[in-house]
């Protein structure tokens, strides 16, 4: 029997506020355990929580970003269980009156467009952190997390395969990125994913038992949890057995999931309107403030990199992934606007040199030593014939390592681009001599070897020679 996956992702985004949802200590990440606390995020007697507009707003931008509906009126629910790391006993977050609903986000896979569906995205508190290191029989609590303020995004069960997962999560996080909500960083936990996961036969309406799958915190993890877990239920269901609902975690280390505990409903954590906290009353007028706010997101940038710059899709795909790229490229390509195609010879060195130098260290664009209008400038002395394209790759590696411009290291460096007619033919006669096979074997109609002799001169000029006149001397003496 053929079965088909449903998936539904939840995903909790960290938001880039400075202060926590209900008081005002701070959010940076990396402190010393338990220094960002005070008595209303560890939830002492007699406190009362005060919410953070801004937490409000960044979650209000994110809902107009995924064509949700924005309700005027929303309230906070307490969400009840205990924990060592829940140091009221509580979270506060949203149940029945959540901010944001019925939404949706496009993916792309296989070349085909698809509707994920965004069921609700609410506001809530972080709880704390759990730390099970060093010796002994006891763990310790980190409370600097407690009251961190996050969103939670819910998709509908839209999604049908491991790699649709992974797409709609990509997507998601560069919304996320595009609005500077949040920093998308998974493996800090700023961006943490559950799996709603089940299996039914192909062509059955009715949804299977679902499990739920925890602790993914990277792209890959996604695809790789999703896929074992399938094959796991079609297992059990083939050997006769039953799914059964529970919360399920992902040990990346095994490439298992393992059972955690069985998946709680929401009675049992007996919600109920938060008494502490007033409704949201959310006026039309602020939430057209926010609407008219957005950036240029990334379907629209991507969109506009097609039709403006005349780029192919798969390099408007790969620019617009990230804003900071684009922004990169945007400003490489408005310095230089010499030619019709300088918007793709920008791409191809963005994509190519750029991203293998920034990937052998591990570092983003942001993190980039160079500066879009150095590449303008190093193109134009490729224009001008100053440097060849192959020189031009030394140059780029050497401005990317020192941060000097390009004319500053084709001077230092002597690598000026060879224009004596009579200097290259020299170089040409001197590979013709010393090639006496290779050219019989040309004349006799191998004229891939044309690339051979190109390739030596190039060698003995040290690059430097121009390689549009090393060709057209080489055909004429070959000839």
């Amino acid at each position: 029997m053929k079965y088909e996956a449903v998936i539904g992702l939840e995903v909790h985004a960290q938001l880039l506020t400075e202060t926590k949802i209900f008081c005002g200590c701070s959010t940076k990440f990396g402190s010393e355990p338990n220094t960002q606390t005070c008595p209303i995020c560890i939830g002492m007697p007699g406190v009362l929580p005060v919410l953070n507009k801004k937490a409000l707003e960044f979650v209000i931008k994110t809902g107009l970003a995924m064509n949700c509906r924005i309700s005027p009126y929303s309230r906070f629910a307490r969400k009840n269980y205990f924990y060592p790391d829940l140091p009221k006993g509580y979270q506060i977050s949203q149940y029945e009156l959540p901010i944001c609903e019925h939404g949706f986000i496009e993916i792309i896979v296989n070349g085909e467009m698809k509707k994920i569906g965004i069921t609700r995205i609410h506001i809530e508190e972080d709880a704390g952190k759990n730390i099970h290191e060093g010796t002994g029989n006891y763990s310790f609590v980190d409370l600097n997390r407690t009251g961190v303020p996050l969103m939670e995004i819910v998709s509908e069960p839209d999604i049908r395969s491991p790699q649709e997962a992974s797409e709609y999560m990509k997507k998601l996080r560069a919304i996320l990125r595009y609005l500077g909500v949040c920093d998308g960083n998974m493996e800090q936990g700023s961006l943490r994913c559950d799996a709603n996961v089940s299996i039914r036969p192909e062509g059955q309406k009715e949804y299977g038992t679902r499990t739920e799958v925890k602790n993914i915190n990277s792209f890959k993890f996604v695809e790789k949890a999703l896929e074992y877990e399938i094959k796991r239920q079609i297992k059990v269901l083939e050997e006769g057995g039953k799914v059964i609902q529970e919360t399920r975690l992902w040990d990346s280390t095994k490439g298992i999931t393992e059972s955690m505990r069985g998946k709680e409903e929401a009675h049992d954590y007996r919600y109920f309107p938060e008494p502490d906290l007033v409704p949201m009353i959310v006026e039309r007028k602020w939430i057209d403030e926010i609407k008219s706010s957005l950036p240029e997101l990334p379907d629209v940038k991507r969109e506009r990199f097609v039709s403006e710059y005349g780029l192919p899709e798969y390099d408007a795909d790969l620019l617009t992934d990230e804003k900071p790229l684009a922004d990169w490229y945007e400003e490489a390509t408005a310095s230089y606007s010499l030619s019709v195609s300088g918007p793709k010879i920008i791409s191809n060195w963005v994509k190519g040199e750029l991203t293998r130098l920034l990937n052998e260290e591990s570092k983003t664009i942001e993190e980039c030593p160079l500066r879009p209008e150095q590449l303008a400038d190093m193109l134009r002395l490729i224009d001008k014939g100053t440097i060849s394209g192959k020189i031009a790759k030394i140059v780029f590696e050497e401005m990317y390592k020192t941060g000097k411009d390009a004319e500053e290291i084709v001077k230092e460096k002597g690598l000026i681009q060879i224009t004596d007619e009579s200097a290259i033919e020299k170089a040409v006669d001197e590979v013709i001599s010393k090639n006496p096979k290779e050219v019989a074997r040309f004349k006799a109609g191998e004229e891939k070897l044309m690339g051979f002799f190109v390739g030596q001169v190039m060698k003995l000029t040290k690059g430097k020679a121009n390689p549009q006149m090393v060709n057209e001397l080489l055909k004429k003496k070959l000839s």
